[in-house]
């Protein structure tokens, strides 16, 4: 497959074009905002063309697939045009700024036929599947809660807009609840339907929140607390799932590199849980290019962008006004 970069970013220069090379892609062109960043990073990243212009990429008729990591405000019209040039789309979380804007491209994707995916990278790593299955397979029984401890620092050169910038879709819930959403609803199979919450702004930036907790109810009756923080450089962080017949104990698993350990804690005693710790961005692209090829569906998929995106926003609402939110279904 050959890619063309919406964005001249660093997650996919950390992790994103090694993947798309590790699955047999070609990384061709590179777009940017600024046309010096564009040409400096294409050379350190040897990719043949760059620039400002986002149609003469997508003009391209040998580009199958577009990434999206640009800001993200920019993400609704990028993914359109791109889909409106029946290219292929992967997007970063999260895939937009409102409910309308993500429905929008769900639907655009879906009328023209083309793969819509949303880089929900935690899914696709082995500690997660693991410990879904251990909850599918019922060693925790019925679940009654869970504990999702998503509170890190964030890295200078990640900081930026993420921690000044609202109208670029800065903050901690657009950047990491919409992680944990997504964990939550990959883990238990289910959906949330209303949050409280209540978040802060210690002075790390400005303007936007960083750091959040809540609490979320489910269908089943389990609740859910996550925490989310761009201001806790030693916490560390992990998963607890609470069931009728046991509990596990993730440790070091939210992270990008999330191959922590896991204990399943039951009646018997604790015992480890092994797991293969692949890589989740080969991983993931995998799946992405499988899809494209009419071989089952993405990691997540468009719509699994949407429904974190629905719970991400009900927690800022929660959190800006004090009560109770319902979530909103979206399509």
């Amino acid at each position: 497959m050959i890619w063309g970069l919406i964005g001249a970013s660093t997650i996919a220069s950390e992790h994103m074009i090694g993947a798309f090379r590790a699955n047999g892609g070609t990384v061709a062109h590179v777009v940017s905002g600024s046309a010096d960043h564009a040409a400096a990073y294409a050379k350190s990243h040897d990719i043949p063309a760059h620039g400002t212009d986002l149609a003469a990429m997508l003009a391209d008729p040998a580009i199958g697939a577009v990434y999206i990591s640009s800001t993200n405000e920019k993400h609704r019209a990028q993914a359109l045009a791109a889909i409106a040039a029946g290219k292929a789309v992967l997007c970063e979380k999260p895939l937009a700024m409102e409910i309308a804007e993500a429905e929008e491209m769900v639907r655009a994707a879906e009328a023209a036929g083309v793969v819509l995916a949303t880089n929900h990278h935690l899914r696709c790593s082995g500690s997660h599947q693991a410990i879904r299955d251990l909850i599918r397979a019922g060693q925790v029984g019925k679940v009654l809660s869970m504990r999702v401890h998503h509170a890190v620092h964030l890295p200078p050169h990640l900081q930026g807009w993420r921690i000044n910038d609202a109208s670029a879709g800065g903050g901690v819930i657009p950047d990491i609840t919409v992680h944990d959403a997504d964990t939550v609803r990959f883990l238990l199979g289910e959906e949330p339907v209303a949050v409280v919450a209540m978040a802060a702004v210690s002075g790390l930036g400005e303007g936007v929140e960083d750091s959040v907790m809540s609490v979320w109810s489910m269908p089943s009756g389990a609740q859910i607390m996550a925490h989310e923080s761009f201001t806790h450089r030693h916490a560390g962080t992990g998963i607890e799932v609470h069931g009728t017949e046991g509990s596990i104990f993730a440790s070091g698993v939210m992270t990008q590199r999330p191959v922590g350990g896991i204990r399943l804690v039951t009646a018997a005693g604790a015992e480890p849980v092994p797991y293969a710790p692949h890589d989740l961005y080969d991983y993931g692209v995998a799946r992405f290019v499988d899809a494209v090829a009419g071989k089952g569906r993405p990691a997540a998929d468009g719509r699994d962008g949407l429904r974190s995106l629905a719970i991400a926003l009900a927690v800022r609402e929660a959190a800006r006004t004090g009560a109770r939110q319902t979530i909103a279904s979206g399509v």
